[in-house]
């Protein structure tokens, strides 16, 4: 006790803006149920598992923890498994994964002789006994930062419900034998509550459900209320009712009184379909890994090094399927795992660990490559939660810091970038630089002269040409099958549905295809013309990431997955796509002058500026359309977004006449932040002469600080020989719905990824990936 009173200076009453944390360890994935239980330091109110505890005394010299553990209640061997009743995780009604019950235990521990104190206790100093109640009862950090429960949203009242318009048309539904007006389904059938009308649901995206009928009915009528039939009965809460004008389920309070327009008596209708709620919940409960992606297929558990799973803490299973790729490369696993211990890292590390991304990845790396937490367990494979990791790497990006489901796309180039900018000052052991390759565009106008272009990338994204399908007349008859059976009234099932199959290399081929570049101006003609554009590679990677572009926007900016399989073969060569450079015998384009160049209209710039659009996008915009006005600058800026040119900046005159040129002041200023000149004024171009904008616009084009192409000496390089060791894949209509899985070629075979799930993969869908991963032979 005097040892205590002694260090009451190393204790710190919590204010309520201190975040705590004491559900897991800042440098492992030790918890209060682990052996030695978790340590919470009462001054920094950081939480460390028994192994490290020492290390964070000997870096701050705090002496005093609150001493967590967590023991399993003995529970009887009869315990029933309650069925869920709502979609939910963690909360009364939701799922019972018969998680066993805790008793949890404390005491202060006093280091560095881990004497320890009885807690609760009345003999302990009156500023103890406040500071650790107060963390006891506080929400721990990493509860904040990741929920653990999630509940499905409850159900609005319909704007449209106290006022529809319902059609005295004389229709009477009867109470049962219901069909389609519009084919043949007999099951899935919504009762439009204006005009009395029986549709079929949506067509589910592998070609189950309906037909899309009560949609597309809406589409032609706007009638916006619907009700499935089959879901009606005494208690009408439990109705199913859909608003298609809100794009919701919805509730209906004048229910009862619609469907008597129809001469339906509710009170007799007996329950026969699954609302859409309960169908998700069902979905959910029948979750099942090794159906979904394998076929059905017994899937064996993998235990070890290198086969621990990540826990989804909700929607996150993009983050995890991409991780297992990522750290299955030799890169990121000799920086993170084998040339750096946990120790270094904690050391190395700011004073809050937690938020320190090189201490989060070199954790995640022990977390995922020791095996320490992949011991076979007796029911199910527990796995790791990546809430700390999850909470750093999103803490820049507004979508990646919610609980929405995100593109693992988008997510890899994020977690790259961020990557690469914590080694800004030791390029040579960034392991991102892996995957980093030179891109070369030649672009040739109708005078025969040339320009080149060089950036730098980190996937190759690719268009999937579906007319080179390999199964062309299998289409043709699955065609014909389906126009026969929609002429009879009737749907082709899921089993007959064939897909268009596209060899990988025909994606390839296409990316280095020649391509018309309109508007394009030449400096040689002093005119807009159309040029042909071609593109190969500089040097090739360690490790290529291929991009299959299945999203696509249909007519009308409606997003579309194409249901396309992709033939990938397990060893692809691309040397033929490096690029050749400037060739004897080329004339280079001449260099376009202020004189050249057309002037941006002020009006059309400051009327996009105003929509919020980019100063240098909007420039760039009324350019390209030679000022006809804005609908057309804004529609050549929705179609020129991605564009990997966008951020380079004009010449002072084409950014427009009166455009207010930046004073040297403003210069001056982006020098003292640390940034060079000939950069600082790169930036204020590009940015209207706005300081705060020419500082994002910095960031946000980390290349742009070289005044010319990165040398290609500076990538890594090699044949262009590569094996497929990684598929991150995806079930779902949209990049932000759905589930991610990870396949991985370890030790010989491939591997399962699904969440915390892990196993030997004997049916891997090789033709069915979003993203792939080839690592180079030689």
């Amino acid at each position: 006790m005097e040892i205590l009173r002694s260090n009451l200076s190393r204790v710190r009453i919590p204010e309520p803006t201190n975040r705590i944390y004491k559900q897991e360890c800042c440098v492992s994935y030790d918890t209060p149920k682990s052996e030695g239980g978790l340590f919470v330091d009462m001054f920094t109110f950081l939480a460390f598992g028994k192994d490290y505890v020492g290390w964070n005394y000997e870096k701050t010299k705090d002496p005093v923890y609150l001493h967590i553990k967590q023991t399993v209640k003995p529970v009887g061997e009869d315990r029933p498994s309650k069925k869920p009743t709502l979609l939910a995780i963690g909360v009364d009604g939701g799922f019972d994964n018969n998680d066993p019950e805790y008793e949890e235990s404390y005491e202060i521990v006093i280091l560095p002789d881990y004497v320890s104190l009885p807690f609760p206790s009345v003999e302990l100093p009156e500023k103890v006994r406040l500071a650790v109640d107060a963390v006891l009862m506080a929400e721990g950090a990493e509860r904040k930062e990741q929920v653990a429960a999630w509940t499905a949203d409850k159900k609005n009242i319909s704007k449209y419900a106290m006022n529809l318009n319902q059609l005295d048309n004389g229709i009477i539904v009867p109470p049962t034998g219901w069909k389609c007006a519009k084919c043949d389904k007999t099951e899935n059938l919504w009762l439009n509550l204006t005009d009395g009308s029986i549709l079929c649901g949506r067509r589910n995206w592998d070609g189950s459900g309906g037909n899309d009928h009560a949609v597309n009915h809406y589409k032609e009528t706007n009638y916006p209320l619907a009700v499935k039939l089959g879901t009606i009965t005494s208690d009408l809460e439990g109705a199913d009712v859909f608003s298609y004008a809100e794009d919701e389920s919805v509730e209906d309070p004048l229910l009862a009184q619609h469907l008597a327009h129809f001469g339906i008596d509710f009170s007799s209708l007996q329950k026969t379909e699954m609302t859409t709620a309960e169908m998700e919940l069902d979905q959910n409960t029948n979750f099942d890994w090794n159906r979904i992606q394998e076929s059905g297929e017994d899937i064996e558990p993998l235990f070890g090094p290198g086969y621990t799973g990540l826990v989804n803490l909700g929607n996150s299973c993009y983050l995890a399927a991409t991780m297992q790729v990522v750290f299955s490369t030799r890169s990121f696993c000799l920086r993170y795992y084998e040339d750096q211990s946990l120790k270094r890292a904690f050391d190395t590390a700011l004073s809050d660990a937690a938020v320190d991304l090189n201490m989060q990845l070199t954790k995640l790396a022990h977390g995922m490559l020791s095996g320490k937490y992949s011991i076979p367990a007796a029911e199910k494979q527990e796995g790791i939660r990546p809430r700390m990791f999850k909470s750093v790497i999103a803490a820049s990006h507004p979508e990646f810091s919610t609980m929405r489901q995100q593109d693992a796309l988008e997510f890899f180039l994020h977690f790259i970038d961020q990557v690469e900018r914590t080694h800004s000052e030791s390029p040579s052991i960034d392991p991102s630089r892996s995957f980093k390759f030179g891109i070369e565009e030649r672009l040739q106008c109708p005078s025969g002269k040339v320009a080149y272009n060089q950036r730098s990338d980190y996937i190759l994204s690719l268009n999937i040409p579906l007319h080179k399908a390999t199964n062309r007349n299998e289409l043709e008859a699955f065609e014909k099958l389906k126009a026969e059976k929609h002429a009879e009234g009737k749907e082709v099932s899921a089993e007959e549905i064939v897909r268009p199959r596209v060899p990988l290399k025909d994606c390839l081929d296409c990316f280095s295809a020649p391509e018309e570049v309109h508007d394009f101006y030449s400096s040689a003609l002093k005119s807009k013309t159309t040029a042909i554009k071609t593109a190969g590679l500089t040097s090739f990677p360690d490790y290529l990431v291929l991009h299959m572009r299945k999203f696509v926007l249909e007519a009308g900016w409606v997003p579309k997955k194409l249901d396309v399989y992709i033939d990938v073969p397990d060893i692809i060569d691309i040397s033929y796509m490096r690029s050749k450079g400037f060739q004897p015998g080329e004339e280079l384009l001449p260099e376009t002058t202020d004189e050249d160049m057309p002037l941006a209209d002020e009006t059309i710039v400051a009327q996009l500026t105003s929509m919020g659009f980019n100063h240098l996008h909007c420039q760039k915009a009324a350019i390209n359309t030679s000022n006809t006005g804005v609908e057309e600058a804004m529609n050549w800026l929705f179609a020129h977004m991605e564009d990997p040119d966008i951020n380079a900046p004009m010449s002072k005159k084409a950014q427009s006449s009166d455009a207010p040129l930046f004073d040297q002041s403003k210069v001056e200023a982006l020098v003292s932040f640390g940034f060079p000149e000939e950069l600082a004024r790169k930036a204020l171009q590009a940015s209207g002469g706005d300081i705060e904008k020419a500082t994002n616009w910095i960031f946000d084009n980390p290349d742009a600080s070289n005044s010319a192409p990165a040398s290609d000496a500076a990538l890594p390089d090699g044949g262009g020989r590569y094996r497929l060791i990684g598929i991150v894949s995806h079930i779902g209509t949209s990049t932000h719905c759905g589930h991610y899985v990870a396949h991985v070629y370890k030790n010989g075979g491939w591997v399962i990824f699904n969440d915390e799930k892990v196993g030997v993969s004997k049916n891997p869908p090789v033709d069915m990936g979003y993203l792939y991963f080839f690592e180079r032979l030689e």
